[in-house]
């Protein structure tokens, strides 16, 4: 049972409360195993809580007498290991003492040893130079000497590198030499050095195509005290960038170049920084100006040449702001400074050119416009006169009934044409574009004005003014009522608004930019806003027309069509509905609500819209005036009503609000003469002048019978 408790006293974690669970339950199953089937037996398993408690009693003494025994061998243990680190520590304290006793001999004999050292260097150095001058000493007599030079050195091509460092030390000395008397010798030495220096860059040059680098940098180290230390830099520069102009992408090409160049430069040369710089100078400056000369040197149309000159400086501007990152020096601007003098020849007109390209191929897609429609411009005559002239015409024909005023609708044609407007913005967007990136920034802003001002022309006063203006003047003059009038003019202020809005967003997007914060910002404003304003005021002129032709031929048809019989029947045997005429007008009112409603937008639809109600409402009251009702021509009216009151809800509260009056004084022509006085008191009529009232009453045809009643009243 001993070996039972401890296994469960040693499962990790230990948990009392379950280890009496399992007791419990053990005592009460083997109660069970001997056929005791019956209640739980306290007595039974108070008992084994007894053993199992002296049990473990016993254990732990067992358990703290074997606790104990360990202890004492650990005990045992630490004294004898404090005692071997106590005799470490004794020989660690001697080894120190030792290292120092070292340490100091080991000082004492490097100061021997460096004394020695410099006293050597002081008898050596002047015998190397001693030595050293001997030999330049034998060399010079070798070229004092008539005849070639016959010492291996300046012969064996393996022995350059010294053949060059003896030749550039002589080189040093001739030039101290007199001229009158070692004229042959600094002449001979001369050409020694020329043809070592030659040999040096043949040389660099072999070992750059086998791209081996240790040697181009020991030529380099060489090299650089010669004269012609230049012309190995540019033998590399030429050799390193042969043939990069041969690749599609030019650009995408020259990046990676740059980069590999920059890595072996950093190896190879002492001033990486100058030959880098030397390098991009040559590529700027040859490279790259031969390939802009033969692209933009070539015949091309203007806009071609812009096209290829916005790429070109693109993708130069890119190429430099990559070139950033390497060190080419102190000056920050010098890449900037190669590309303008790269592309200084090209831009300097590069206004003249961009504004006259401009203005051809807008003139060239108007008229290429106007061809398609088959249409000739005209000069179109405006203003005062041409108004007067105009109403004087409409009013004679009709008086007349002749038809004096000729109008010329087209067809329905409106001569404005969206596609055409995203084509000159689109090339517009791309004047601008090339504004900002060819112009100086002193020019910027007046460039990008003179470019503003073309569009504005072009499109707005050629094109969309034009339009407004044959609009205006196909707006028909109604001189009877014969047939309602088409207006097409809807359309053409729908399809205005949509350009000016074009033209509003490319304003923002990409003319401000150019001209904030300078003179020209509120030159362009008012420049745009003049024009825009113009083709405002016609434009609502031209609603205006359509308005009131709309508002005449209602009134000449409801004066033809709508007879004395309507209101005024002789039986009452007829159908009370709405009158034929009214019929006719509600559906052309409708017609024109929807041309309005699909053409215009904003605050545009609900002014235009009220504008109508307000006019019909007046067309339709005087009209009602003209006419005398009896009970069941009163109640035709009231039809009426219902049916412009119908149709006339999308015009607006204030047009609902009208047409309901109007209702109600229709009411004063239905109800009894002694409730008039009650009528006119209702909240829809209480608020109208009484003259008002007055004129509707007389309308009755029983009013002159009535009159005393309804006086009384």
């Amino acid at each position: 049972m001993m070996q039972q408790y401890m296994k469960e006293l040693e499962q990790e974690p230990f948990d009392a409360e379950e280890f009496v669970e399992r007791l419990a339950w053990r005592t009460i199953a083997e109660t069970k195993s001997d056929g005791d089937e019956g209640d739980l037996n306290p007595s039974l398993l108070h008992d084994s809580f007894v053993q199992a408690i002296k049990d473990l009693t016993l254990l732990e003494e067992r358990q703290q007498k074997k606790s104990e025994r360990l202890e004492a061998v650990v005990r045992e243990d630490e004294a004898m290991f404090f005692q071997e680190i106590y005799t470490l520590l004794e020989q660690n304290k001697l080894s120190m003492d030792t290292f120092q006793e070292l340490d100091g001999k080991i000082n004492h004999v490097a100061t021997k040893v460096l004394h020695l050292g410099d006293q050597l260097d002081s008898v050596n150095g002047p015998r190397a130079r001693v030595v050293e001058a001997q030999k330049l000493m034998s060399h010079l007599s070798e070229f004092l000497s008539n005849g070639p030079l016959t010492s291996s050195i300046f012969n064996d091509p393996y022995r350059i590198d010294e053949a060059a460092d003896v030749i550039q030390k002589l080189f040093l000395i001739s030039q101290d030499l007199p001229s009158s008397k070692f004229d042959s010798v600094k002449r001979k030495i001369e050409r020694t050095y020329s043809d070592i220096e030659k040999a040096l860059i043949e040389d660099f040059v072999r070992a750059m195509s086998k791209e081996d680098l240790i040697r181009m940098k020991a030529i380099a180290n060489i090299m650089s005290q010669f004269k012609g230390y230049s012309q190995c830099v540019d033998a590399y520069i030429d050799q390193s960038q042969m043939g990069c102009l041969l690749s599609k992408d030019v650009f995408a090409h020259l990046g990676p170049l740059c980069k590999h160049n920059y890595e072996i430069i950093k190896d190879v040369f002492n001033n990486p920084e100058q030959v880098m710089a030397k390098f991009v100078l040559n590529l700027y400056q040859l490279k790259l100006a031969d390939y802009v000369q033969q692209r933009l040197g070539s015949k091309v149309g203007s806009y071609e040449y812009l096209h290829i000159l916005y790429e070109m400086y693109s993708k130069t501007n890119q190429f430099s702001n990559e070139l950033s990152m390497y060190n080419m020096g102190n000056d920050q601007n010098y890449l900037n400074k190669l590309t303008t003098k790269l592309f200084s020849q090209y831009i300097s007109d590069y206004i003249q050119i961009e504004l006259k390209c401009l203005k051809e191929r807008c003139a060239g897609n108007l008229q290429k416009y106007y061809d398609s429609k088959n249409h000739q411009k005209k000069t179109i005559q405006s203003g005062g006169f041409q108004d007067l002239r105009r109403d004087l015409q409409a009013v004679i024909g009709t008086r007349a009934n002749i038809n004096i005023a000729q109008i010329e609708n087209y067809g329905g044609e409106t001569f404005l044409s969206e596609e055409l407007a995203i084509m000159i913005l689109q090339d517009t967007k791309n004047a601008l574009l090339r504004c900002q990136l060819l112009s100086k920034s002193e020019e910027r802003a007046v460039n990008a004005s003179k470019i503003l001002n073309t569009l504005v022309n072009s499109l707005l006063s050629e094109h969309v003014d034009y339009a407004v203006e044959l609009g205006l003047q196909a707006i028909p003059v109604v001189e009877g009522a014969k047939s309602p009038p088409v207006l097409y003019f809807f359309t053409i202020v729908h399809q205005c608004n949509n350009i000016t809005h074009l033209v509003e967003k490319q304003f923002i997007d990409l003319v401000i930019p150019l001209v904030i914060n300078t003179s020209f910002y509120n030159e362009c404003l008012q420049k745009k806003k003049f024009v825009l304003e113009d083709i405002e005021r016609k434009v609502n002129l031209g609603l205006d027309r359509c308005l009131n032709a709309f508002t005449v031929w209602v009134k000449l048809y409801l004066q033809v069509e709508q007879k004395k019989a309507d209101f005024k029947p002789e039986s009452d045997d007829f159908d009370t509905v709405s009158s034929p005429a009214c019929k006719t007008v509600c559906q052309y009112i409708s017609s024109v609500i929807k041309q309005i409603q699909g053409n215009l937008d904003g605050n545009n639809v609900i002014a235009v819209l009220e504008e109508l109600g307000v006019r019909l409402h007046r067309t339709i009251y005087d009209h009602m005036l003209q006419f005398q009702y009896n009970t069941a021509g009163a109640m035709v009216a009231i039809c009426d009503l219902n049916e412009y009151r119908s149709c006339t809800k999308p015009l607006g509260d204030l047009v609902t609000e009208l047409f309901e009056t109007l209702h109600a004084l229709c009411n004063l022509l239905l109800v009894k003469p002694e409730n008039l006085h009650q009528v006119c008191s209702e909240d829809s009529l209480v608020n109208l002048d009484r003259a008002i009232l007055h004129n509707f009453i007389q309308l009755r045809s029983d009013f002159k019978a009535q009159k005393p009643t309804i006086f009384k009243t």
